[in-house]
């Protein structure tokens, strides 16, 4: 059986599959202590990631340029590796139902090269029993070997928080867990060689799978109460803010805000464990109130802009709406699952032309994602008829104050709808604005 030592001296090696923004920082960190392939199946991403260049910027060039990770789109690499880490997306369809389709595919090849004595480590977010229940039949009738005897798998959850640079993947505790207490231990020394915050040992995968899927589906929940206090706030006509800031003066008032709930995490784990519970006979409800609450909040936002500009007199037909930001959130380019998309669809409902700029986004993967061409220059259409502040990028922060969104409004009653309460309401009313935030 293999044994730390094994990929200690480098006479063994790790593949990452999957070099998006969970699995670049990981096969960097790994590479550090070990021998590592990093495989994608883009040559595009492949070739990016040679010349140092990360479109994601978790991982800046001078780092890639040091690391030794051995970046291929060629997938007979797999077989010369024992221990495989799959890092690829597992998002949602149509019809909120879990896509496991990335990693089913993922699997079916590793099984192909999968050689005897691997261990296969699945840290694609999933509901608890995919690993054993799914993706080992796969692994089992692609390498035609058999579990336990000539492979074994594992679980860890990924917790990389993209453009997050005070809580690397290093500083967070790594949930490890094994199909054995042997590959358990053994996992738990890898990563915990690399880990600086440790790691914390399951008793087994299904717990491993279920700890993940609810970490994601309680900030969920806590953010769904704040979206539904925000409702009701602003029919009473008071502003949530106020009300949060002097809630938060309680030791333990635990501070959540208001906003749009997207991203490949928060906005889709939630469904991989109601997806379960429904297969089980359990029909969840706070879960699935808690996703109502919060896939409607884009609408809701897109509904009081159209009420904002007809209490300013304005026709919102052909009216001009800018957005600022469509990432899932701040300082990120990723715009998996974004949410913002909602207001942009709902004004188009409206006739409303609008207009989106955000600093960090890809302009193709938008283009092929949305159909939206994205505003490189804000003057460009000015003046807007109001102006959305949906993503609080730093640009936006340090470039783009109220006299700025001022400057570029239509004259008389500038319109700014503050999606992320960036700005002092009390300095928006001084400089005339009609000023509306969650």
């Amino acid at each position: 059986m293999l044994n730390h030592a094994d990929f200690q001296n480098r006479s063994e090696k790790i593949c990452v599959v999957g070099l998006g923004y969970v699995g670049l920082p990981l096969a960097v960190l790994l590479a550090k202590k070990y021998s590592v392939v990093g495989f994608n199946v883009s040559l595009a991403r492949i070739k990016e990631l040679k010349n140092n260049i990360d479109r994601t910027n978790e991982v800046d060039s001078e780092t890639l340029q040091d690391c030794n990770v051995e970046f291929t789109d060629n997938a007979e690499k797999i077989s010369e590796c024992k221990l495989i880490i799959i890092t690829v997306p597992t998002p949602i369809d149509q019809y909120r139902n879990p896509d496991l389709q990335p990693v089913k595919k993922a699997t079916g090849l590793i099984g192909r090269y999968l050689s005897k004595d691997a261990v296969v480590v699945y840290e694609s977010t999933v509901y608890p029993g995919v690993t054993e229940d799914i993706c080992v039949p796969i692994l089992e009738r692609e390498s035609r070997l058999s579990w336990k005897k000539d492979f074994h798998v594992g679980y860890s959850p990924e917790r990389i928080n993209p453009g997050d640079k005070e809580h690397p993947i290093e500083k967070i505790v790594k949930v490890v867990s094994g199909d054995t207490s042997e590959i358990s231990n053994l996992l738990a020394e890898i990563y915990g060689s690399v880990i600086t915050a440790g790691v914390h040992l399951a008793p087994n995968i299904k717990t491993a799978e279920a700890a993940k899927v609810i970490e994601n589906t309680q900030r969920d929940l806590s953010i769904a109460l704040m979206n539904e206090l925000s409702l009701i706030f602003n029919k009473l006509g008071i502003d949530t803010k106020d009300v949060l800031e002097a809630a938060g003066t309680k030791w333990n008032f635990l501070r959540f805000e208001p906003g749009l709930v997207g991203g490949h995490c928060i906005g889709v784990d939630p469904y991989y464990l109601t997806f379960k519970a429904e297969s089980l006979g359990y029909h969840p409800q706070i879960i699935l109130a808690g996703r109502r609450i919060n896939d409607y909040m884009g609408k809701y936002v897109a509904e009081n802009t159209v009420k904002l500009l007809i209490k300013a007199g304005r026709a919102v037909k052909a009216s001009k709406v800018l957005i600022l930001g469509l990432t899932f959130k701040e300082d990120i380019s990723d715009i998996r699952n974004t949410r913002v998309i909602d207001i942009y669809n709902e004004l188009a409902e409206y006739d409303v032309d609008v207009y989106v700029n955000d600093p960090y986004a890809n302009k193709d993967e938008v283009k092929h994602e949305y159909d939206i061409g994205l505003t490189d220059n804000i003057d460009d259409h000015k003046p807007y008829d109001a102006v959305i502040l949906a993503v609080k990028h730093r640009k936006f922060v340090e470039e783009l104050g109220l006299e700025g969104i001022k400057a570029i409004s239509s004259s008389g009653m500038p319109i700014l709808v503050d999606v992320k309460a960036l700005y002092s309401k009390e300095e928006a009313d001084k400089l005339g604005f009609l000023y509306w935030r969650l």
